[in-house]
Parts: C-alpha cells; sequence; structure tokens
C-alpha cells in the first residue's frame, strides 16, 4: 500500500516516476510509493511538471493543490497535495489501480488508466 502523510493542509507521499517513456500512464505501487510513467525528458524540470500535470488529472484536483516537496531531481519524490485526507486519497488511488492491476495480471500491455493530454 501507499505510504501517506496526513498534514494539516493535505497529505504527502512518495511518488516514482519513469521519465520517457511511452506514455503517460499510472503504472501500479512500487515499494510504499505510487509508479508513474511519463512522456517528458528530465530536462528543465519538464517531468516534475508533467508529474503535477498527470496526478491532478488522475485525481481531479487543481494543478496548484500540488506541490512536489523534494525530490525534483530524483525519480523518487515526495508530492504535498493540499485539501485532500489520506482517506480520501486512499480511496481514490484504490479506485485507479482496480483498473490497472487486472490488466497486468491478464498480461496485458497496455497498463494505463488515463491518457495524459
Amino acid at each position: 500500500m501507499i505510504d501517506i502523510q496526513e498534514r494539516k493542509d493535505g497529505v504527502s507521499f512518495t511518488v516514482h516516476v519513469l521519465p520517457r517513456s511511452s506514455k503517460c500512464a499510472l503504472a501500479g505501487i512500487q515499494d510504499g510509493a505510487i509508479k508513474l510513467k511519463l512522456t517528458s525528458p528530465p530536462v528543465d524540470g519538464r517531468a516534475n511538471e508533467e508529474c503535477v500535470e498527470f496526478l491532478a488529472e488522475l485525481l481531479g484536483v487543481k494543478k496548484g493543490q500540488i506541490g512536489i516537496i523534494s525530490g525534483q531531481k530524483s525519480r523518487n519524490k515526495i508530492v504535498r497535495i493540499e485539501g485532500l485526507t489520506k482517506d480520501t486519497l486512499e480511496a481514490d488511488i484504490s479506485v485507479l489501480l482496480q483498473a490497472v492491476l487486472p490488466k497486468k495480471a491478464e498480461g496485458k500491455k497496455d497498463h494505463q488508466v488515463i491518457k495524459h493530454k
């Protein structure tokens, strides 16, 4: 499961990103972190921007509510989302993962939950 820290203004959790992937996709959970595939390269903060945009799209929040607390130059990032509770985030991620995990179990290559524009 995801290691989510509740804060007074929202939640924080770890995201493991795979930049330069063929598509943006939620790829599952790895070592307590949400694993995201991103198409942008890790150059000039483009992968970080795409990470924020994709998480906002996945979770239905505004980009301004999301910030990368640490790991700006790492694949492992700690992300903060304002205005969400731990329970809400766990429920949202659980629903999204249910769409991903059955496809992985069936051996299908497309594990994408939501295509990033």
